[in-house]
């Protein structure tokens, strides 16, 4: 779960007698093809003797139920014991536990104690989680230069993993969004689709062995990391001249891996054949060659030629390192605006490193005017990169095959860590009830409350609309509708979200926590509809049901009807308004239904 350094400095250290298992173990996990079934019996092994960091590792996977059994005592017991020792990550389990009340009572004070001790000790994920806190205002006041060395601390290492492995993506995928559009889930990859492009690839076709080999070379989309079945992909793609499989065989070879043994010449080869081609790829590669002397004289004339080719074709890791060469003056007069025109080019694909230098840049006012504020927030981007973020496919494996409490675990704390998907993830498992964690009267939907108001703060509209529910509905808090209006407010005015316009509408109809008014009950339903193709229909009903009540003012106004002493609720009954829009909605139907055009027919 992140380095301890104060577990190697224990003089008995490297003599401990589960050393070679824990190693061992760890061999197996850090191979791009886990074996993790071995690893974590290997790791128990070492536990039972009591090496120190296996007994951290089977702690985490008792509490997350990943790996080994849910067995929450167990690893109150093993975090208590280590963090008495000194072990940073044991602190970040049991600040954890305070933090959430799995195990434990809950106490923020605790918690913040505990993170302390960890991010001093070293431990990454009580630094996010310490950075976190300041940068938010959890439970201390809010500090953003607190949060900015805690990020900065996290993103370093971030950033010097990923130039030596490469890039990688974080799933980010929201149950919500799942469950009210099925299917339409673009971050994964269907087992169908999958099998399909394997068949195509076996038939010989070039383009899905290149795909497939992407896939598996950088991981992601629900398809795990095996750099020896893109190998294997790459190979055959190569063997058919494709210029982008030479190019990203190049890379494997620059970099090498248990699968690839490193080898600049090989690693040359095929990027010239790539860049012959005009490759971006392979133009980059040999940038990089020429960049560092690997494999050929440093020459950084010709590795600013090769960056310029790949970055003019788009290619991100070609825009990266021109970013790099002005920023540093190589090959180049020193261009602190160039510099920053390539890496928000870069980072506009995604890469790492482009926000990583970014927040670099904004941290010292490097080029540009100091922001704490946005250097914060790029570290924190770069934070969330790290491997701990693989935990949210696990947690969304978990909760698709119906692991909703191991699931929830999981999302709370990388909750803790700061990720906005984890926090709204969390708050609807707790929203739906689908976990029997909590137990007590209404303490789900007071944790769900506050992860949708943690997720709403991060800038997610339907957080923003669920807070404004919950307080509309009175879940985990008293009703109140003043509150429930300023929220579903921030969600129009800041993201134009089209449900919270449709409740301020039918608040102002209703007069509920608004002053009643039919002309901007109006409007808002109008907003919603032109902000939201979907809410069309609602709206339709709704513009109708208003039409309804201005017709019945206006008898009454004129005294055409003798209602001055009587409410619609007293002529038509407490719930006339459902009985009007159920009507309402049979009409439209029936007159969409008679407005379809004919069938043809086939000629």
């Amino acid at each position: 779960m992140g380095g301890d350094p104060l577990s190697v400095c224990h003089p008995l250290f490297h003599r401990h007698p589960g050393r070679d298992l824990y190693e061992a173990a760890m061999t197996l996990l850090n191979e791009t093809k886990q074996d993790s079934t071995q690893a974590y019996t290997l790791l128990q092994s070492a536990a039972e003797l009591g090496h120190p960091l296996a007994l951290q590792k089977v702690a985490w996977a008792h509490l997350l139920g990943n790996h080994l059994s849910p067995n929450v005592s167990r690893a109150s017991e093993i975090f208590e014991k280590l963090a008495m020792a000194g072990y940073a990550d044991a602190q970040m389990g049991l600040g954890f536990m305070f933090a959430t009340g799995i195990g434990k009572n809950s106490s923020q004070a605790k918690a913040l104690v505990h993170y302390t001790f960890g991010a001093l000790g070293g431990s990454q994920l009580a630094q996010m989680a310490l950075a976190y806190r300041y940068w938010s205002g959890i439970s201390v006041a809010s500090n953003c230069e607190t949060a900015l060395t805690y990020y900065r601390k996290v993103s370093h290492t971030v950033a010097d993993e990923v130039s030596l492995n490469g890039n990688w993506v974080v799933q980010r995928v929201r149950l919500l969004d799942e469950v009210d559009n099925p299917g339409s889930t673009s971050s994964l990859l269907d087992d169908d689709l999958i099998q399909y492009y394997q068949f195509l690839a076996k038939k010989g076709d070039v383009q899905a062995q290149v795909g497939l080999g992407q896939l598996h070379y950088q991981g992601g989309r629900g398809v795990e990391q095996d750099h020896q079945r893109a190998l294997n992909y790459f190979m055959q793609a190569a063997e058919a001249g494709n210029a982008n499989a030479m190019a990203f065989l190049g890379k494997m070879y620059l970099e090498g891996s248990s699968v690839v043994k490193q080898s600049n010449d090989t690693a040359l080869k095929y990027f010239r054949r790539a860049a012959e081609q005009s490759n971006a790829v392979g133009q980059s590669g040999l940038g990089l060659m020429y960049l560092h002397g690997r494999g050929v004289p440093q020459d950084h004339k010709l590795a600013l030629k090769y960056f310029t080719l790949a970055a003019e074709q788009g290619w991100v890791d070609g825009q990266l390192q021109l970013g790099n060469m002005y920023f540093s003056g190589l090959g180049v007069h020193q261009d602190y605006k160039m510099a920053i025109k390539y890496f928000n080019l870069a980072s506009q694909s995604g890469h790492v490193l482009a926000f990583y230098n970014l927040a670099q840049m904004q941290a010292s006012g490097t080029g540009m005017v100091r922001s704490c504020h946005t250097s914060v927030e790029l570290f924190k981007n770069v934070a969330e990169r790290g491997r701990w973020g693989e935990r949210l496919m696990e947690a969304h494996s978990a909760y698709r095959t119906g692991h909703h409490t191991q699931a929830l675990i999981t999302y709370m704390l990388l909750a803790e860590l700061g990720y906005e998907v984890a926090q709204s993830n969390a708050a609807f498992i707790l929203d739906r009830h689908e976990t029997h964690l909590f137990r007590q009267g209404g303490e789900g939907f007071s944790r769900a409350l506050m992860y949708w108001g943690r997720a709403a703060s991060q800038g997610y509209a339907v957080a923003r609309v669920k807070l404004g529910d919950y307080h509309y509905y009175g879940y985990g808090t008293s009703v109140d509708y003043e509150t429930a209006a300023a929220h579903y407010r921030l969600a129009s005015e800041q993201q134009h979200n089209a449900q919270a316009m449709f409740n301020l509408g039918y608040m102002h109809e209703q007069g509920l926590g608004l002053k009643q008014d039919m002309h901007l009950a109006k409007r808002f339903y109008d907003m919603a509809a032109e902000a939201n193709v979907d809410a069309q229909i609602p709206v339709a009903l709704a513009l109708a049901k208003l039409a309804f009540l201005f017709s019945f003012k206006y008898l009454e106004d004129f005294q055409w009807l003798q209602l001055q002493e009587r409410s619609l609720e007293e002529l038509l009954g407490p719930d006339w308004d459902i009985y009007l829009m159920a009507i309402l909605s049979v009409f439209i139907a029936v007159l969409m239904l008679f407005r379809r055009p004919p069938p043809r027919l086939a000629v």
